[in-house]
């Protein structure tokens, strides 16, 4: 098989290093990707597009005859993250924290899969067909089990209006997916091509995402306690640690085991911080703008090693 030029995938490669250098320079200049603001849906649009294009028809297929696989996901995902936010919450209560940051850490556990982890499944050779699923699906019953979850376990009710959220959700999800998926059953001989830009393109895009996210929250940044750091870091390999063992325990296949650690590790901490910054004190956006950063740096380094591991298989 022919391999891909080295300019090829130089992105999607080298993601979990670029995020982090262009994180860095978000927090040291903000003005360099705050010019993003009023484009920041279409960088998820992008992610989805890249998707589709790569997405094949016989392995949505696949993913659609286990509702059952797909359900487990979803309940694990509003179950076990919640549960970990909650504990991280008490945690940052005892350890001098504000009820602020506090309520932060429930949220971030409340949201569902984000649009990313999609990418990411993509990028570790999971099952992404069952990925889009999952995240369509949670994010479809977010407007209403979100602020359940949060003034359960936070003690504050969450006003989310519905209707924008899913025009949002067809507009940057649904749309960009079926556009991809079209333009991949029209053109079928350029799938070497789609390929080889997908990743990249998707990679761009999250590298945008996270920065944009840093530059927004800057200052609040700069004044976070270390237990946040800590509990952030916590919190991420929790929801994968679990998310891992509980589909080893549904006996889910490899590749859908991989899938379901990334979906559950990787909350969507962009709509956390939106809705933090909304409804709450801005501190409460803290743990939520720290996690979008740091779930995309940890799942890139996954898929790096996971790509280094596959090149020297091939190597040998």
């Amino acid at each position: 098989m022919q391999h891909a030029p080295m300019y090829w995938q130089f992105l999607s490669r080298n993601l979990a290093i670029l995020t982090l250098v262009c994180a860095c320079m978000a927090y040291l200049y903000p003005p360099a990707f705050l010019i993003f603001k009023h484009c920041f849906l279409w960088f998820f649009a992008a992610t989805m597009f890249a998707l589709g294009l790569v997405m094949k028809p016989e392995e949505a297929k696949a993913a659609l005859s286990r509702p059952a696989t797909i359900l487990i996901g979803v309940v694990t995902q509003f179950t076990v993250m919640p549960a970990l936010g909650f504990a991280a919450a008490m945690i940052s209560v005892w350890q001098g924290a504000s009820s602020a940051v506090a309520l932060g850490f429930i949220i971030v556990g409340c949201a569902p899969g984000a649009m990313a982890s999609n990418v990411i499944a993509y990028l570790l050779g999971g099952a992404v067909a069952f990925s889009i699923a999952m995240t369509m699906l949670a994010t479809s019953l977010s407007p209403l089990l979100t602020p359940v979850l949060v003034e359960w376990l936070g003690g504050v009710f969450m006003e989310i209006p519905f209707w924008p959220m899913m025009q949002t959700i067809l507009l940057s999800v649904v749309l960009p997916l079926i556009a991809g998926m079209l333009i991949h059953y029209r053109f079928p001989q350029y799938q070497q091509h789609y390929e080889h830009l997908a990743p990249d393109l998707a990679a761009l895009a999250i590298i945008i995402i996270c920065s944009y996210a840093v530059a927004d929250n800057q200052q609040r940044i700069a004044e976070t306690p270390w237990v946040v750091f800590a509990l952030v870091v916590a919190l991420n390999a929790g929801g994968y640690l679990a998310g891992w063992f509980i589909a080893g325990l549904c006996n889910f296949d490899r590749r859908y085991q991989i899938t379901l650690a990334v979906e559950i590790g990787m909350q969507n901490a962009g709509l956390g911080v939106v809705l933090a910054l909304k409804h709450f004190e801005p501190e409460s956006a803290l743990p939520g703008a720290l996690f979008a950063v740091w779930c995309i740096l940890t799942a890139a380094g996954l898929s790096r090693w996971k790509k280094l591991q596959e090149e020297s298989v091939s190597a040998c």
